[in-house]
């Protein structure tokens, strides 16, 4: 019977090609994964389910998608993958699906919300006139649509990033004056700013294109000179010399993709305004990066900078969804026309899910109270006040609960890697390098190998700072691993291999937060970069991912206590997050309180430790687990699959089925490793603890397992030579110490000692031949769970 991969090749794929799908500029592409499959977290390793992948995707330029293919086999009905097509189209934004089994074809046509069957499949120039009538665009419109993209490094845009393209190019092609894109940080804005750049400026369009033929005048404007100058000298290079950066009060009006700050062309005291050199219409085109940033605020400085430039077309490009800290940049650009937001990004796998570490000191827990008499570090008598984490670093300085963070956030760097880049977002400036020296302090080995193993990264640094920097978002350089920060590293920064961010400030802004824990949201599968943790001292990460707001919340909440080295002093409980409540407001700094102008008290004394440890996980599913402890989650997981132990021993001796039953597992975040540890059992065989986890069944260690197998079956040894039994022996000897992993064949019998014996071809002659030495390791071990 034919399968579906016969149906493709005989039927599908030429009738496609009669169609003209793979005649040039058209592109018929087979097979074509668009998603990279979503990273599981399973123990300290992560792994990949497999990516979103359709049959055939049907292109009518080379960078722009119109159809989605999905065949089945020729014994099925062409209907049956018409679902699954129509998924795929609404995933990448396309209007039109098909489905065949060769021999019929079912359309579904969203411009008109029909579905019909069709007798071939559309030519390329009948379904772009469709599409273009249906979305009602001018042949003008259409034919600027279709400017190619520029292919950066011979690498093209991921679809979602082809989505936003094309439909904010379109938005301008059409008239709409202010556009918006709301994509999550780390999903290559600047990529989607350059090619939206570059296909209008290569067609030459222009806010007046029946008047003038000429290239447009584009600005691209933000907030920090990172956002600026990396895009110009980087991604933008294509433009060459018509790329100018406005700064030192030069408006240099002769070039065509311009660069700004608004600080550099924004007003203030002492002049009126570089922007005003400019005239209102100069500018076609204005990108504004990070545009929730405060510059749509109707009182901002910065919004007059756009509202001089009215007459140019506006495209606000922000990470952050709706939600009232940005309801300003909606009312000004109008709602998104594309979002990809942070939970897409980790459901299709180009985004790394994370742990949240939710560190509560004593102090955090339960507030602080200076003592009768306590003076501060220059000699203040400190208000007799309780104080809380809102006001640690703000109004009060205590330097022990700095160095309990430190020490907590060093043990956390041992237990896992110490070399894992690390960003720790401080209060201010000041907090910054109170937390370097402790953390300094408490890792001397690590610092005189790496003088640079921790760096604080903030304005008052400077050049030095931005190369620190530089040197910790470089893939190849070890150090620096830790960098101390307050505000400047929240944003514009890239650093892919970034695995643990650290909040010992309270961040109330959901902005602010999502903008932080970008910075480690890149994934990096060649460096071993697949997911991170968020290191939560102040409770913000808590508390913003249970907003509603949030779209990408964890699920797992495991429930730690530590004593004052550290140490757990019972093991980790899992349980459900709190509901958010409203945030208490922080505190500010306090004023000046005498002539040495100190605007926080400073408290050197008392000692603290960490009181409580949660953590928090994405569960595969991006779901709330209601399970109370790793161990009940998996043996909820296991119950799913088997009715009861004995159903689970009968697949679990089969190496096939095993091989399957981990698959699943693992597809579910189950780690082995993981598992033993939770069960305190580092020595049972993993169908044991399954077993026990799942039934309530005693636990047995690998050796025992093993020892039982020799003394109850000597029949079956028996019915081997002395030699092919020694390596039955050794077998059983290997699995006891390391797993089922031993029963690899021909791998294992590579190994000493059983490689002594021979090789594969010698050991297998002991047996009678490769055939029954595998029939006699695959009975050993249905034996060896026999019981």
């Amino acid at each position: 019977m034919p399968n579906e991969a016969d149906t493709c090749r005989k039927f599908v794929v030429p009738r496609l090609q009669a169609a003209g799908w793979e005649t040039e500029p058209h592109r018929l592409n087979e097979q074509v994964t668009f998603t990279d499959g979503r990273v599981i977290a399973a123990g300290s390793q992560g792994r990949r389910r497999p990516g979103k992948r359709a049959d055939y995707l049907l292109r009518y330029r080379p960078d722009l998608s119109i159809a989605v293919v999905e065949a089945k086999a020729s014994y099925c009905s062409a209907s049956d993958g018409l679902q699954q097509a129509k998924e795929y189209a609404e995933i990448l934004g396309l209007k039109f699906a098909y489905a065949t089994n060769g021999r019929e074809i079912v359309e579904f046509d969203f411009l008109e919300g029909r579905e019909r069957t069709v007798a071939e499949f559309p030519i390329p120039d009948e379904l772009w006139r469709r599409l273009i009538a249906g979305s009602g665009l001018s042949q003008q419109t259409a034919d600027r649509l279709l400017t190619p993209a520029y292919h950066l490094s011979g690498k093209s845009p991921r679809y979602y990033q082809e989505i936003a393209i094309n439909r904010a190019v379109q938005a301008v092609l059409q008239g709409r004056r202010r556009i918006l894109l709301t994509m999550a940080t780390g999903t290559g804005k600047t990529v989607v700013a350059f090619q939206i750049c570059w296909k209008l400026w290569s067609s030459r369009w222009n806010r007046n294109p029946q008047k003038e033929y000429r290239r447009p005048r584009i600005l691209y404007l933000a907030d920090r000179n990172i956002l600026i100058d990396d895009p110009k000298d980087k991604i933008f290079t294509p433009f060459g010399d018509a790329r100018w950066k406005i700064e030192n009060g030069v408006a240099n009006k002769g070039r065509e993709m311009y660069f700004a700050i608004y600080q550099a062309i924004a007003r203030d005291e002492n002049r009126p305004g570089l922007y005003r050199e400019f005239a209102p219409d100069f500018f076609d085109l204005i990108i504004v990066d990070e545009c929730h940033r405060g510059s749509a605020r109707d009182e901002s400085n910065w919004r007059e900078i756009l509202d001089y430039f009215e007459p140019a077309y506006q495209i606000g490009m922000t990470a952050t969804p709706k939600h009232q800290d940005n309801a300003d940049t909606y009312r000004y650009f109008g709602e998104p026309v594309y979002t990809y937001s942070l939970r897409q990004g980790i459901d299709d796998g180009f985004l790394a899910p994370y742990r949240v570490h939710r560190v509560i000191t004593q102090w955090d827990a339960a507030g602080w109270r200076p003592k009768q008499g306590d003076l501060d570090r220059y000699g203040r008598d400190i208000p007799d006040e309780e104080y809380h984490t809102n006001d640690f670093e703000r109004r009060i300085a205590l330097r022990a609960r700095t160095e309990c963070v430190a020490k907590h956030l060093t043990e956390f760097l041992r237990r896992t890697d110490p070399f894992a880049k690390t960003i720790v977002f401080c209060v201010d400036q000041e907090h910054a390098a109170e937390m370097r020296r402790a953390l300094i302090n408490l890792n001397p080995d690590l610092v005189q190998q790496h003088p640079d193993y921790v760096c604080r990264v903030t304005s008052n640094e400077g050049d030095i700072g931005r190369g620190h920097l530089s040197n910790f978002q470089d893939l190849e350089r070890q150090s620096p691993v830790i960098l101390t920060t307050s505000q400047m590293l929240t944003t514009g920064v890239d650093a892919p291999t970034c695995k643990n961010v650290v909040l010992v400030r309270v961040i109330n802004s959901m902005i602010e937060f999502k903008q932080i824990i970008g910075r480690g949201t890149r994934v990096r599968d060649d460096y071993g970069k697949l997911f991170f943790s968020i290191l939560d001292y102040t409770g913000s990460a808590t508390r913003l991912f249970a907003d509603p707001a949030f779209d990408g919340e964890p699920s797992i909440e495991t429930q730690e206590e530590v004593d004052e080295d550290g140490t757990p002093v019972r093991p980790a409980i899992t349980v459900k997050p709190e509901e958010p409540s409203e945030p208490e407001p922080p505190g500010g700094p306090i004023s000046d309180d005498g002539p040495d102008g100190h605007r926080k008290y400073y408290f050197d004394g008392g000692h603290v430790d960490v009181a409580t440890h949660l953590v928090y996980e994405l569960d595969p599913d991006g779901r709330q687990l209601t399970v109370v402890k790793f161990t009940d989650y998996t043996a909820e997981r296991v119950r799913r699959l088997y009715r009861n132990a004995a159903d689970l021993r009968r697949d679990w001796s089969d190496p096939k089925a095993r091989a399957t039953i981990i698959e699943k597992l693992a597809d579910r975040g189950i780690d082995f490793d993981e598992l033993a540890r939770a069960a305190a059992a580092p020595d049972a065989d993993p169908f044991d603890l399954l077993c026990h986890v799942a039934f309530n069944a005693p636990l047995r260690t690998r050796r025992e397992r093993a020892q039982r197998l020799r003394s109850e079956k000597k029949d079956f040894f028996d019915q081997f030579g002395a030699e092919a039994k020694a390596v039955l022996d050794d077998l059983l000897d290997k699995y006891a110490e390391h797993g089922v992993a031993q029963f690899l064949l021909p791998d294992i019998l590579e190994v000493p000692p059983i490689s002594e014996r021979g090789n594969v071809v010698e050991i297998s002659r002991l047996f009678g031949g490769s055939d029954r030495l595998r029939r006699a390791v695959t009975d050993l071990q249905t034996l060896l769970y026999a019981a």
